[in-house]
């Protein structure tokens, strides 16, 4: 059955950062680059980015922000864990011999790392890494050996260029442009980013997180205002045309309960 829910076993931890983790696991799941899956620890179920697709494995990588994510990181090498997915509509990866960008803030790095290492096999692709502090930035050498040309950027001027990822994105500009950028991360770094990029006129994907309960549609949770876009089977991932018709992008989101904040 597809997207029939698996109990897999953890085969590898890496501790990424003091707050990130990524978990490694068996599975059959055909995922493409900025779906999701939903993962259950046999308490709650939660939707994370795929953060690595291997030959019969997959990665999630988790930040530690609350209850879920804690117990995620309680977990040890043979743990198991429940999936079903994979889910949503994914990055636009029909690219070849192009100049390519690809942009992630924090955690909002490892739906777009999964990403580069497709994208790297036919075409030159930059990374800007972006985080608040040299010991947040993510998957710097594994992006580094697959072959693609990393540009870190920290908020406090510990590790690369300092400043925000908006900031760095402007500088890369100055020197450089690009057939085609990817951009996940904090919305209040996306809607910087958006706005630099379509004044550049430089087209992108955008990978968008709601608050999500179903990840099949039904039960509207994370609908859009303005178009009715379900993120979890319309989205995670929106290209340039489609944001501009999401009313909420960078104002405002919903809380589990309907609540704007």
């Amino acid at each position: 059955m597809i997207n029939a829910p698996k109990i897999v076993e953890i085969t590898q931890i890496v501790e990424e950062t003091p707050t990130i983790k990524t978990f490694t696991f068996n599975c059959d799941i055909d995922a493409n680059p900025g779906e999701f899956l939903m993962v259950w620890n046999f308490y709650d179920e939660k939707p994370m980015s795929i953060s690595n697709i291997g030959d019969g494995e997959l990665s999630i990588s988790v930040k530690n922000i609350g209850e879920f994510t804690g117990q995620l990181h309680e977990l040890a090498v043979g743990d198991k864990i429940g999936v079903r997915g994979s889910y949503g509509k994914g990055f636009n990866t029909d690219f070849k011999n192009k100049k390519l960008l690809v942009i992630g803030g924090g955690v909002g790095m490892a739906p777009v790392t999964a990403l580069t290492h497709k994208l790297v096999k036919d075409n030159d692709v930059d990374v800007l890494v972006a985080a608040t502090t040299k010991d947040e930035l993510l998957f710097l050498d594994d992006l580094d050996e697959c072959g693609a040309n990393i540009h870190p950027c920290t908020d406090d001027g510990s590790y690369g260029f300092e400043g925000y990822a908006s900031d760095c994105l402007s500088s890369l500009l100055e020197e450089c442009s690009y057939d085609y950028a990817f951009v996940c991360g904090p919305e209040i770094m996306m809607i910087g980013i958006y706005n630099i990029l379509e004044d550049a006129n430089i087209p992108a994907d955008y990978s968008l997180e709601r608050y999500m309960k179903c990840a099949l549609g039904v039960c509207g949770q994370c609908c859009v205002d303005n178009t009715g876009w379900r993120i979890c089977v319309e989205g995670p991932v929106f290209d340039n045309e489609q944001i501009k018709m999401i009313g909420e992008f960078g104002k405002y989101r919903r809380d589990a309960s309907g609540v704007r904040y």
